[in-house]
């Protein structure tokens, strides 16, 4: 057998082979859904539901729909019926389901329905256009629910989990370079803790907090404009008389970390206060709107959403509308109108009347459509409904 010339060789070594792979897996999320106040929902009808608010799993919008009375005719309301729908647009969504009634006897006994972990015949389900559901017409015979641990206290508890399919193509080279998360906000939290190069001096309180004024004028138009047009390149101190040391510190470890200051220091400065704008995280979104960190501004909006109570919403609505907080205002409007009895005799919503009157006209608004959602299944209760019967949350969060 001839040799091959060296030049074939070299050739023939240079050709490196090619590779790629498929890969189809499920992207998964769950959602609780709580029926609060089951003997009422029964009787609204055979094929009238109760529905979860609407959640995002894989790109696609899910909810869960609750018959209380059951789907289907001919069953005369022997059962209740428990679906998955579809509640956006799309074209042969393949997903998984698993539904679960929750046992409240606390012995972990749950009623599961699951398709997850376990051979599928035909493969996933395929849902084919919005509106397409999955589920059982007869979850569960009425009569042996309502003498059951799952029905505790007038309310049931439905968790849901949807996998939806995906397949990507995995082009990921056989070797790879791990790279680290960025550091810059540390080191640049490091400039400010030990106060090398400063070059402008804030007396606040009494205290004086060193930093630089490139830092800041990069981070906030409002330092920019003060530092380069309109103060002396002399000038090195400036007295600030609106803001606590505190609330500065926080601003300043924002603007070099770009990251909230701990929970904790949040958590710790609400515990003794009435009025949302009292609270560290208030006063933070004040600064926040003062020096233009619209990115601060936010993170103290989603924190405070997240401590919004019956009685903490009026003063965080307010709080909201004074400084031009617009994702904080939407979120307390909606909760102050799904939970209006409750909110109206809190004494916070004296102080909204006197002060804030304009937002009464937009919270009926809100509440108008509160109420639309409600008439077209979109809620399970009704929000003038709660004024009726002067239901009450005892104060307790309630979340959207």
């Amino acid at each position: 057998m001839p040799e091959a010339a060296p030049g074939e060789m070299e050739k023939a070594f240079a050709i490196s082979p090619t590779s790629s792979r498929s890969v189809t897996e499920t992207v998964n999320g769950s959602h609780k859904f709580v029926i609060q106040g089951y003997s009422l929902a029964k009787g609204m009808g055979i094929g009238k539901h109760i529905a979860s608010d609407n959640f995002s799993v894989g790109g696609y919008q899910w909810a869960i729909y609750f018959y209380p009375d059951g789907k289907n005719p001919e069953d005369n309301s022997t059962y209740v019926s428990v679906f998955i729908a579809l509640a956006s647009d799309g074209t042969d969504v393949r997903a998984l389901f698993e539904l679960t009634l929750v046992d409240q006897s606390g012995n972990g006994k749950h009623k599961v329905h699951s398709h997850f972990d376990r051979a599928l015949e035909s493969g996933p389900y395929t849902l084919k256009y919005r509106g397409s559901m999955w589920g059982y017409k007869r979850f569960f015979r009425r009569g042996i629910l309502e003498a059951s641990d799952y029905l505790k206290d007038d309310c049931l508890k439905i968790n849901c989990t949807v996998g939806v399919v995906v397949s990507a193509m995995d082009c990921s080279r056989l070797h790879s370079i791990h790279i680290p998360d960025s550091d810059i906000g540390m080191h640049f939290g490091t400039l400010l803790e030990n106060h090398e190069g400063s070059d402008i001096t804030f007396d606040v309180g009494g205290e004086r907090l060193h930093a630089h004024k490139l830092v800041l004028a990069a981070r906030s138009p409002v330092f920019r404009a003060k530092f380069f047009d309109g103060m002396d390149e002399d000038e090195h101190q400036i007295i600030v008389t609106d803001l606590e040391p505190r609330v500065f510190k926080a601003m300043l470890h924002f603007i070099y970390r770009d990251t909230l200051i701990e929970d904790e220091d949040l958590v710790a400065s609400s515990s003794f206060v009435s009025s949302t704008s009292d609270t560290l995280a208030g006063k933070l979104l004040v600064a926040a709107d003062k020096y233009g960190l619209e990115r601060l501004k936010l993170m103290c909006e989603s924190y405070l959403c997240k401590e919004i109570s019956v009685d903490s919403v009026a003063s965080t609505l307010a709080l909201a509308n004074n400084y031009h907080a617009m994702e904080l205002k939407a979120v307390c409007l909606k909760f102050a109108a799904e939970n209006l009895a409750a909110v109206m005799r809190s004494s916070g919503f004296e102080y909204l009347k006197e002060n804030c009157p304009s937002l009464q006209s937009e919270l009926l608004k809100t509440v108008a459509g509160c109420e639309e959602e409600c008439s077209s299944g979109g809620k399970s209760r009704s929000v003038w409904a709660q004024l009726s019967d002067g239901d009450d949350t005892n104060s307790r969060r309630v979340f959207l």
